[in-house]
């Protein structure tokens, strides 16, 4: 494991030895170097379990607006011709981290004032950029947000442009392109964005919109091929996006992630008792062994079909981890009813492969997962059955040790279930039954001055 963790960073101290021979060759201050160092540092300190947030991909980030910085510096062109933002930007919205904006930030106002003429206006102007810029931009899922937020950075900047030259007011034009610059800062940032996600091996709040449309093929399969396991996965998304929000987890990764864990059960949606009529089911004349094959297949089916249609890694982890190592109870418990002395039904045997959930927000779409087809089977979803099963449900699940790979905690499993209750009490109500109305009733309703089409003689004779 130590070897695998030293082959990991192996690219990014590599990177680091690189800027060391790149500064003495440019003739630059270690500020470079010694900022990447403190980088390297920070993050082995911190050990940021953030999606692509590697040192080699926040060095890389950093170079950038470094190389950019001296360049313009070199070329003796105005300052406020670096594009302060524009990394600050990038990183929060393919990281949507705060803390790694800020860090990045950090970095690069310390080694860009190093070789500037006047350090303090521009250490303080990357400052005040980076973390404008990363507050305001994070959570963006739309362009239009992202706009907004370089231009309220570009306000920002030339305030305090105005600020550290002591409400000095000249050279207007300057004011004019630090807006335009933070505008198009965020612009850039937003139309390369693809190109890093793919670089970074990572999937942003707005790929994942994408995703959510429902025109997508594969969700369009699903509402046309399997409506029962369409409408338990909408369900099974509000329950994870919920939950998630509880406890500080990727909400959108946990809905979309959940929109798509089942799609496996396309290839045979007749099988999966959301999509059996009721009261028939074709595991009837099927052996416990082979119904549980065709059940866990499902998951096996579910990586194929997205892996055809081009999902993300992150994606299909969800739909590997949706059941982690858990136990197909149903059928286990009717292989043991049917055994015979001379046989034997191990346990390993009815338990998928996994893994399990190594990450919050797949951890919390299993529970919904399980807690939803809970909750479905109950005849009477009363309040207190329903708060039984969640505690059953998720208590079990913990047991049985799906939960050990993730970073939920027992606080956040009470705070899930907190949420599961209320939002399946919401969807699973009970109805109040209302009495039927009579015939007769109806007909009053209809006519009350008695039928138009009555003749007198017959209206007499009622009487």
């Amino acid at each position: 494991m130590k070897k695998q963790a030293i082959l990991d960073r192996l690219p990014g101290y590599c990177l680091i030895s690189g800027v060391f021979l790149f500064s003495y060759l440019f003739r630059i201050n270690l500020a470079l170097p010694l900022s990447l160092v403190l980088l390297a540092i920070y993050l082995k300190a911190r050990n940021l379990d953030v999606k692509g947030a590697s040192l080699l991909n926040i060095s890389f980030l950093f170079l950038i607006i470094f190389v950019l910085s001296y360049f313009i510096l070199k070329e003796n062109l105005p300052f406020y011709f670096i594009p302060f933002s524009f990394i600050p930007l990038l990183s929060t919205l393919l990281f949507n981290n705060l803390e790694l904006t800020l860090l990045l930030t950090l970095a690069s106002s310390f080694s860009v004032s190093s070789i500037s003429s006047n350090p303090i206006q521009l250490g303080s102007l990357f400052l005040i950029s980076g973390l404008l810029s990363g507050i305001l931009a994070l959570g963006s899922r739309r362009i239009v947000q992202i706009i907004q937020a370089g231009f309220l950075t570009g306000i920002g900047q030339v305030a305090a442009l105005i600020f550290l030259e002591n409400f000095w007011l000249g050279e207007p034009l300057r004011y004019l392109f630090l807006v335009l610059s933070a505008i198009v800062s965020g612009i850039i940032a937003f139309g390369i964005l693809p190109i890093f996600e793919y670089l970074f091996n990572i999937i942003t709040n707005i790929r994942l919109l994408e995703l959510a449309d429902f025109n997508h093929p594969l969700l369009k399969r699903l509402i046309l091929e399997a409506p029962g396991t369409y409408h338990h996965s909408l369900v099974v998304g509000n329950l994870s996006e919920s939950a998630s929000e509880a406890v500080g987890a990727n909400s959108l990764l946990a809905r979309i992630g959940a929109y798509y864990h089942d799609i496996g059960k396309i290839l045979k949606p007749e099988y999966f008792s959301e999509n059996q009529e009721l009261g028939s089911s074709k595991h009837e004349k099927l052996s416990p062994t082979m119904s549980k094959i065709i059940i866990m297949n499902h998951v096996k089916d579910g990586v194929e079909l997205a892996k055809k249609y081009k999902l993300r890694p992150q994606i299909i982890d969800f739909i590997q981890q949706h059941h982690g190592k858990s136990l197909v109870y149903y059928f286990y418990r009717k292989a043991l009813e049917g055994l015979e002395d001379d046989r034997e039904v191990r346990e390993e045997g009815f338990r998928y492969l996994g893994p399990k959930p190594d990450s919050k927000e797949a951890a919390i779409v299993l529970l919904a997962d399980s807690v939803e087809a809970a909750s479905r089977a109950l005849k009477e979803p009363l309040p207190s059955r329903i708060e039984e099963v969640v505690h059953k449900t998720i208590n079990n699940k913990f047991i049985d040790g799906q939960l050990d790979e993730c970073d939920l905690t027992l606080r956040d499993l009470e705070r899930i279930s907190a949420v599961f209750i209320r939002l399946l009490n919401g969807i699973y109500r009970s109805r109040v039954a209302y009495p039927e109305e009579t015939r007769s009733e109806n007909n009053r309703k209809k006519f009350p001055e008695g039928n138009p089409h009555q003749s007198e003689k017959d209206k007499k004779g009622n009487s």
